[in-house]
């Protein structure tokens, strides 16, 4: 007879004594437990312990939390919160230093824990912890771990950064200026400076007094503090009001960048970048790759404004760019002298330079987006690339009417479909790694890329023989060649031009015809027939694929942690798939990790069902800013007896399909994902493909189909782990 689901089977520590094996009942008061516990050893002051967990964190254990315990789990009696926060707080304020270093330490343990950090702070303690910055007495290990404890705590949210004071932002802005500082304390004071310009308004105002960004550039050569380095850059950026960060284009001639879209744009923070971080001599982490992709966004958002930004007809000093373009294309032609005849001819270069309103073409930006960043574009080109942007509109101008490139239309839709690829205006994704090292190479990363970008369009039309009517048409190639391009991650901008040139026309009608022919698009009765026969088989198939993954389980990264030092957990299923196992590691795991390191389990018995998206409670606990479409895309819960849940973010879409269509089959349920259609869809394909060689021939839609015959096991192996 099982036991009652309110008993679990622990064993508890203390140390110098025997283990004390208990039955702990849910229902009781914790105190009481704690009290049975003590009675066993014989120590007096049960109101002075607490419980915590032996392994992993060790976090301590309150009556909300009570209910994560499960069956077998190790605890050790402990000093409670409050207690040991007194302890410490004594300790630290005591005149040795090396009880104070000890206390420090321990504290900067301690921190981590909830409890123990709202008993602490109720004490004073983070008051504390920053006179002794202020107090600029403490150096090396004791400063790195007062700060390290003072980082920890504010994490928790239980103080307002508000609360900070100047001098001790002046402290920790000191330790960054200072040229020979430790690097821990150098990491822990960048991370500090960073929660603050992210968590509180008035505290960016007082950073940025103290750090520019010029100054952060020198530590991206250290590759201990680069990804700190790099994130107090995107937090100051990211926070900095909208007049301080976005482009100046008062005169649409020269543009004016402010000071910090200035300093984002510089080459020597570029190249440092490039030639430190991204072709430096180590691998770049998850945390470095997500801080360069949040700077490329952000970097990329200088444009927005322009690219809302409607052209005004009437603004002369605008639609000189236009009359620029149209003298740079037909310098030297003969200007006749009569108004009626210069406006005749200006209406046919106009008309040649492909404009859709061949009148007034500043019409044609006046649709945002891409409103005047396409403007800004084609001057680009027809200053940088001279050559290159008459070559395209004289070899348009001399075709047929029919096969023109209209050179105006297509820089203009071409901007809009690079603003929508490269996301041009959002906020960026947390946890996403996206970044293109290309666009870390050049100065105008942008305007090089449109560049190249027309140019391919040029070409392209050229291939298909285009007219006017096929424009959406080539728009849609050119969009698929350029983020097939992109997705090869080239290195440089001639890397990209490899790519692309290997992606003609021809090349992108071979991979539609043989990602078509991946796909079963036959539609016969025999086939069909087939099929029907062979899907619940090869179904079947894939739901013990999804299982045999559980089992080998799969690492998962904490969610919200804006620390450096990222926190990982693993799950897995046990191989008689009656139990979930999962626990905290330290750094992601090379190969499967032992059930033996995992330290909590939910019986697959208990689980109530599997939710996905805004319907997982950890989705619906996120501010708006982190609750974005990539993160809701790859969120999933476990409901499990009696109201409790473990939520999961998967690194990627296949990770998130093996885990939810592996859950649905544990409980027996129907498996829906993209990715489980894609596979049966596959499986399918091959499994026809043998057996159709077995059949004699097969018959014309309206005969009867020949059955297939039915092999007594598969002669290929099936492998989508």
């Amino acid at each position: 007879m099982p036991p009652p689901a309110d008993i679990v089977k622990v064993a508890i520590e203390w140390p110098g004594a025997n283990a004390q094996l208990i039955e702990m009942d849910q229902k009781r008061p914790l105190s009481s437990i704690i009290r049975e516990v003590c009675d066993g050893w014989s120590l007096s002051g049960s109101e002075q312990f607490a419980l915590r967990y032996a392994d992993g964190p060790q976090l301590y254990i309150t009556e909300q939390s009570r209910s994560e315990i499960k069956n077998g789990t190790i605890l050790r009696l402990a000093i409670s919160p409050a207690r040991a926060a007194r302890q410490l707080l004594e300790r630290i304020q005591s005149h040795g230093i090396d009880a104070r270093l000890e206390a420090l330490k321990e504290l900067a343990k301690l921190s981590a824990d909830p409890t123990f950090a709202a008993e602490f702070i109720n004490m004073e303690g983070i008051g504390t912890l920053a006179r002794l910055v202020e107090s600029g007495t403490h150096f090396g290990e004791m400063l790195a771990f007062t700060l390290t404890a003072f980082l920890e705590l504010m994490d928790h949210g239980i103080v307002s950064w508000d609360l900070i004071s100047l001098s001790f932002i002046k402290q920790i802005a000191g330790y960054v200026n200072q040229p020979m500082v430790d690097v821990s304390i150098l990491q822990r004071s960048l991370a500090i400076l960073e929660s603050m310009v992210l968590n509180s308004h008035s505290l960016y105002h007082r950073v940025a007094q103290e750090i520019t960004v010029g100054q952060l550039i020198g530590h991206l050569s250290n590759q201990e503090i680069q990804t700190y380095a790099i994130a107090l850059i995107n937090a100051l950026f990211l926070k900095a009001p909208e007049d301080r960060r976005q482009e100046d284009y008062t005169n649409p001639l020269e543009q004016h960048l402010t000071e910090m879209a200035s300093t984002l744009a510089q080459k020597h923070l570029r190249s440092i970048i490039l030639n430190h971080v991204i072709r430096g001599n180590r691998p770049i982490k998850a945390e470095m790759a997500h801080q360069l992709y949040v700077l490329q966004v952000l970097t990329f958002n200088l444009l927005e404004e322009r690219m809302m930004t409607k052209m005004d007809p009437n603004d002369q000093a605008q639609r000189d760019i236009i009359f620029e373009l149209r003298r740079i294309a037909f310098d030297g032609e003969n200007d006749p002298t009569g108004t009626e005849k210069r406006k005749a001819m200006y209406t046919k270069d106009y008309k040649m330079l492909g404009f859709t309103n061949h009148v007034n073409p500043a019409m044609d930006f006046t649709q945002t987006p891409p409103g005047m960043l396409a403007l800004d574009n084609m001057l680009y080109l027809a200053k940088v690339h001279q050559d290159t942007y008459i070559r395209i509109v004289l070899e348009n101008s001399s075709r047929e009417d029919k096969h023109e490139c209209p050179f105006g239309r297509c820089a203009i839709e071409l901007t809009r479909m690079l603003c929508e690829i490269l996301q041009v205006g959002e906020l960026p994704n947390e946890g996403c790694n996206d970044y293109h090292p290309m666009f870390f190479t050049h100065d105008r990363a942008w305007e090089e890329f449109f560049c190249v970008c027309i140019q391919l369009l040029n070409k392209t039309w050229k291939e298909m023989r285009a007219t006017a009517e096929d424009f959406i048409k080539v728009m849609q190639v050119v969009r698929e060649q350029i983020t097939r391009a992109l997705a090869m991650k080239p290195s440089s901008l001639d890397q990209l031009k490899n790519k692309l040139r290997g992606l003609n026309y021809s090349e992108i009608l071979r991979l539609r015809q043989s990602e078509r022919m991946s796909q079963d698009d036959f539609q016969s009765p025999p086939i069909i027939e087939l099929r029907e026969r062979i899907q619940p088989e090869i179904l079947e198939l894939i739901k013990q694929q999804r299982l045999n993954r559980l089992c080998e389980g799969s690492c998962f990264r904490k969610l919200g942690n804006r620390r450096r030092q990222e926190k990982f957990w693993f799950c897995r299923l046990s191989l008689n798939h009656k139990v979930l196992h999962y626990g905290d590691l330290d750094e992601s795991p090379q190969g499967e990790v032992p059930f033996e390191l995992l330290s909590d389990k939910i019986p697959v018995s208990d689980i109530k069902s599997v939710v996905t998206g805004k319907d997982c409670p950890h989705m619906k606990e996120k501010s708006a800013l982190k609750q974005n479409k990539e993160v809701l895309e790859l969120a999933f819960s476990v409901l499990y007896d009696p109201d409790e849940t473990l939520n999961f973010v998967a690194p990627n879409k296949y990770e998130y399909c093996i885990w939810t269509d592996g859950l649905c089959a544990l409980l027996g349920r129907e498996m829906g994902s993209d990715l489980t259609r894609s596979d049966l869809d596959t499986l399918i394909s091959m499994e026809m493909k043998l057996r159709l060689l077995d059949l004699e021939n097969i018959t014309i839609p309206e005969a009867p189909p020949p059955v297939p015959k039915e092999p007594s096991s598969y002669n290929f192996a099936y492998n989508y782990s």
